[in-house]
């Protein structure tokens, strides 16, 4: 679209066309992270998220209309990245701890996703663009919420995996027990 920006405009213009391709990538992963989860609960979680995305997507088109643009996307090496590490993780975690990698993975991602709306909330009002400044703030609130949610589902899931882990690897022979103190010479 731009080569290079010349007005606020044009950088408005590109960055939510990155938000639109962020949100489309971040739909995609999110399905897959729903397919991958093994707690129903985190399969909630991230189908709740996939909703809010196409949400957002709904009020990124209707910003473009507001405008009078075409809606487009630009590249998003962050979110194509985040992808990639998604699938990484899903491929190569142990079921064991694959729920917490999971949502490790949807809280990057809904910071990222948060940083990239505050920027556009923060241009938007300063161009006096009240309609689109509250469709975005819509998304930011959303994106907010959604990290609050995978926060405490991932707390839940981190201190369940590590109570497994610690049983598993309690030893199975017993402990040396050694005395606190021994006086020289005593051995």
């Amino acid at each position: 679209m731009f080569e290079h920006f010349n007005t606020a405009d044009q950088v408005f213009h590109y960055k939510l066309g990155l938000a639109l391709t962020m949100e489309y990538d971040s739909l995609d992963m999110l399905v897959e992270m729903e397919e991958a989860a093994l707690r129903s609960d985190v399969r909630d979680l991230f189908r709740d998220h996939a909703h809010k995305s196409r949400q957002q997507i709904e009020n990124l088109q209707q910003i473009f209309s507001l405008l009078g643009i075409e809606a487009h996307q630009a590249p998003s090496p962050a979110s194509k990245g985040m992808a990639k590490e998604a699938r990484s993780y899903i491929a190569k975690t142990d079921d064991a701890v694959l729920d917490g990698a999971l949502l490790a993975g949807g809280l990057e991602l809904a910071h990222y996703e948060t940083a990239v709306y505050d920027g556009l909330v923060i241009q938007a009002q300063a161009k006096g663009t009240a309609g689109i400044a509250e469709l975005l703030h819509q998304n930011l609130g959303q994106e907010k919420a959604v990290i609050e949610d995978i926060k405490a589902a991932f707390e839940s899931v981190a201190t369940e995996d590590a109570a497994i882990q610690e049983e598993s690897a309690a030893p199975d022979a017993p402990a040396i027990v050694i005395p606190p103190y021994l006086p020289p010479g005593s051995i």
